[in-house]
């Protein structure tokens, strides 16, 4: 789709047959990964079972990339899904981020930080 900055095939680490991995233009950590489908869908949930394997595929595939490049203490694998979960580029994007000890003041709940409040239990 024209003007969509996920369709562009530049900055490519790796690709499958179905989708491609490349670096988040605004990292939350060193090595922060985005994984996304080659075709234009904005939601995760109308993805086709074969561009869902496909995207795994390469998770698995960059989670052993950022181990050899990173050496993570653990990961933080995330897809925002429409503008109420923030959201913002509406072409689907796992991100994959590495965790590193002491990269948060306190890390417990992870992914639960998407509201704040609710994050320590």
């Amino acid at each position: 789709m024209k003007g969509c900055p996920f369709c562009r095939q530049e900055g490519i680490l790796f690709r499958n047959e179905l989708a491609h991995v490349r670096r988040d233009k605004y990292p939350v950590n060193p090595g922060h990964l985005l994984v996304i489908p080659d075709r234009h869908v904005a939601d995760f949930f109308d993805t086709t079972q074969a561009e869902k394997a496909a995207l795994l595929d390469l998770v698995e595939e960059a989670k052993h990339y950022l181990a050899e490049e990173f050496s993570p203490d653990g990961y933080n694998l995330g897809v925002n899904i429409g503008e109420a979960a923030g959201q913002t580029v509406m072409h689907v994007h796992l991100h994959l981020i590495p965790r590193f000890r002491n990269d948060s003041a306190n890390p417990r709940g992870g992914v639960r930080g998407v509201i704040p409040e609710r994050q320590s239990y």
